[in-house]
């Protein structure tokens, strides 16, 4: 018993000498600290609409690459709205997507405090996240492999008032009519006429819209009106409660409408007012970006279903 008794009380000597030498030690390396204090503050202003709007870079050799028909390719436009979706998935805070071409606006609500408003943060995570939901859904629409990854840029811009936003969605809007009037004027004549690219832009320079709306209808017989309404006005992505009969299901929801007109503003006024999802009759068919998300959901609320395994031995 004794020598119990003096080999706890030496244990406990060591414990407390052991102790004594070895002192806790602050956090390491915490001098080199200081380089945090070159970070600059991009917090965005409070109460500003901030846009961020996607480029693709180079994309005239990928659409090349890959085939893109000309002008417009349907599938490959779906890409772009497929990938902004998932953004919008992920950024509750985005009340509205436009995309045209090779470029997507994606507008936060004034209120956002998503990454505390950091402009870095938020235009990398956007960006970085189009770019790789692009290659992801890429397989969904496109029927040749992809055979690199594309690349685009972001830049981000912030809007005070609500005209402000208005008029730059309509710039933007305006831009697809520019661009696609004169693009379908322009491979008409290359793939049906015979005309070499420089001589389709000669044919081209200086002509007004009325000039090529008259040309493709004296020589191809189109109504540029009547030309599908993506290709026209672009992609607006707005978050709906799709009506299913008698159930709803929140979907992005794709729609080809004229923003520039007062119209649109009044029929969607959740896009300024208090952020409540607008209410959307689905079609027959549903357009198929939003048939996927909903399936995507039934196959997630099914996962979550607690399986009945009574008859499992």
């Amino acid at each position: 018993m004794r020598l119990l008794g003096t080999l706890n009380k030496l244990s406990r000597f060591l414990t407390r000498t052991h102790v004594q030498e070895f002192p806790k030690r602050s956090m390491a390396c915490s001098r080199f600290e200081y380089v945090k204090s070159f970070e600059q503050d991009d917090s965005i202003l409070p109460n500003v609409w901030i846009v961020i709007r996607i480029d693709g870079k180079k994309f005239h050799k990928f659409s090349k690459t890959h085939d893109f028909e000309k002008p417009n390719d349907e599938n490959a436009l779906n890409v772009m709205n497929a990938a902004a979706t998932a953004v919008m998935q992920e950024f509750r805070d985005i009340v509205l997507a436009y995309g045209q071409s090779d470029e997507y606006s994606f507008v936060f609500r004034k209120e956002t405090a998503a990454f505390k408003r950091r402009s870095a943060k938020l235009l990398t995570y956007v960006t970085s996240l189009f770019s790789t939901s692009y290659v992801m859904q890429w397989s969904k629409w496109m029927s040749l492999p992809l055979a690199y990854a594309p690349c685009f840029d972001g830049r981000v811009v912030l809007y005070p008032a609500e005209q402000n936003l208005k008029d730059y969605l309509s710039w933007r809007q305006a831009d697809v009519h520019v661009n696609n009037l004169y693009n379908t004027a322009f491979w008409k004549l290359v793939l049906e006429k015979g005309l070499t690219n420089q001589e389709a832009e000669a044919k081209l320079r200086g002509t007004f819209s009325a000039d090529k709306n008259e040309l493709l209808f004296q020589e191809f017989g189109i109504n540029y009106n009547n030309l599908p309404a993506m290709y026209r006005k672009g992609t607006i992505l707005l978050r709906k409660l799709v009506i299913l009969g008698d159930k709803s299901r929140q979907a992005i929801v794709p729609l080809h409408e004229d923003l520039i007109s007062s119209q649109f503003w009044k029929q969607h006024t959740e896009i300024l007012g208090k952020y409540v999802p607008g209410t959307y009759d689905a079609t027959k068919p549903l357009p198929r970006l939003v048939e996927l998300q909903l399936s995507d959901k039934q196959v997630d609320e099914e996962a979550k279903e607690p399986q009945n395994l009574a008859g499992i031995s």
